[in-house]
């Protein structure tokens, strides 16, 4: 007897609700890929390994980090899109996914559309740093030096379309100073240009530059946070040094492709959440300036879609041509 439509429907539905149970009651049964879209080192690495580690001792299976950097999160994106949608590739896609989905007006991948956003990781705060022998000890007495001197100062940061360039850009448009931005590929070099005097000031996240902070071979002026890190009590928030408003902050997350099952991308989910709720994680993320920042799947996508919302803002506000 051939099947109505309504009771055949009802019959696939339940199958595939059955068959999803049954995926996640195994899952996982091998090492799970967490694909990165940055060299090894950087915060996001340490941070995807510090999560990851505890994962697998968790699930009693390896989280295996694959750093695949270049063009920004599109050779990563394209070969999680090449995985299966199982549950054991992950991709990590945070604030820099967001900036490029702002910045860039075509890429290979929609970040809402092609991926479920499983967690939030991580979230650090930018600072604005000097040369140690810097003429200026606070952020307001750096803007009025250069008020002073339009055009003598210049900022370093990271690559063009990076969130410490954009947070540079936007310092700029708030203050009104006259200053040339100049893009390093990579935090290493940008400290290296710091110290050697080629630039007079760095916006960076502050897990890339709190050793030199704490060793003074750089000057923290400010931290584009809404309280102060409590590593550095003494530092003072921009917007205490007279910039109100101005925060900028970076996120990572976890994502997995749209398609993978909904059990286990819960599964994922609650694996995790235990371990950035976990005290050895969260202690080890707070000692990098990094905290913890676990999340529903629905908290993760709803952040992604309101920082493309967020820097699509700001690079209007900051006249950024998109390209």
């Amino acid at each position: 007897m051939k099947l109505t439509t309504p009771i055949a429907v009802a019959i696939a539905t339940a199958l595939i609700a059955v068959s999803g149970i049954v995926t996640a009651q195994s899952y996982p049964s091998k090492p799970i890929r967490f694909i990165l879209p940055f060299a090894p080192g950087g915060i996001g690495d340490i941070t995807a390994r510090i999560v990851a580690q505890k994962m697998g001792e968790n699930i009693g299976q390896q989280v295996v980090i694959d750093n695949k950097p270049g063009a920004g999160m599109i050779v990563s994106a394209t070969a999680a899109m090449a995985a299966n949608p199982d549950g054991y590739t992950m991709i990590m896609a945070g604030n820099g996914t967001a900036v490029s989905a702002s910045l860039f007006m075509s890429l290979p991948y929609d970040i809402l559309r092609d991926f479920t956003q499983v967690s939030t990781l991580a979230s650090f705060d930018l600072v604005l740093v000097a040369r140690s022998d810097a003429a200026y000890n606070s952020l307001a007495d750096m803007i009025a030096y250069a008020k002073r001197n339009p055009g003598k100062l210049n900022f370093g940061t990271i690559n063009p379309g990076s969130t410490q360039h954009l947070g540079a850009e936007l310092f700029k448009s708030l203050t009104g100073i006259d200053a040339q931005t100049v893009p390093y590929k990579a935090t290493p070099a940008l400290i290296v240009a710091l110290r050697g005097s080629d630039v007079e000031l760095a916006f960076e996240f502050l897990p890339a530059v709190l050793t030199q902070i704490k060793a003074n071979a750089i000057k923290a002026l400010g931290i584009a946070a809404p309280k102060r890190f409590p590593g550095l009590p003494n530092l003072p928030t921009i917007a205490e040094g007279g910039l109100a408003n101005y925060q900028v902050s970076s996120w990572n997350g976890a994502s997995v492709l749209a398609s993978t099952p909904r059990p286990i991308v819960e599964r994922l989910n609650r694996e995790i959440v235990a371990a950035l709720n976990s005290s050895e994680v969260r202690n080890k993320l707070q000692e990098l300036g990094a905290d913890s920042l676990p999340s529903t799947t629905t908290e993760a996508r709803n952040v992604m879609i309101s920082e493309i919302a967020r820097w699509k803002k700001v690079i209007e506000i900051a006249k950024i041509e998109r390209q």
